[in-house]
């Protein structure tokens, strides 16, 4: 193991020493465990699996203008980023109709 030194701010200081308490474990292990955590989560985004996903998708039945739209699944529109991103706008816009609605209501009485 290599040693690394990080500031952190002392309410994370003190979150990870309850967390190692709690758990009976170093501080140290608690940081290892949360940094390789969250170095998986990102990794597993990177074009590599997104073409594992998208073969995965052509073994079942997946989309059958992948040939002709690759980059647009990769890094475009229809990519899982891009869907998320236009599900939370719609979800958001959906809620926003929904407020304005109500204060429409409410000084229309």
């Amino acid at each position: 193991m290599i040693r690394t030194q990080i500031y952190l701010p002392e309410d994370l200081k003190i979150g990870l020493e309850i967390i190692a308490k709690r758990e009976k474990k170093p501080v140290a292990e608690v940081v290892r465990r949360a940094v390789k955590r969250e170095v998986g989560r990102r990794e597993k985004r990177n074009a590599g699996y997104t073409l594992g996903r998208i073969a995965a998708l052509a073994t079942k039945g997946g989309p059958r203008d992948l040939s002709t739209n690759l980059f647009e699944y990769l890094y475009g529109e229809k990519s899982d980023y891009s869907q998320k991103a236009t599900l939370k706008r719609a979800k958001w816009y959906e809620g926003y109709v929904k407020r304005q609605k109500q204060q429409r209501t409410k000084t229309s009485k």
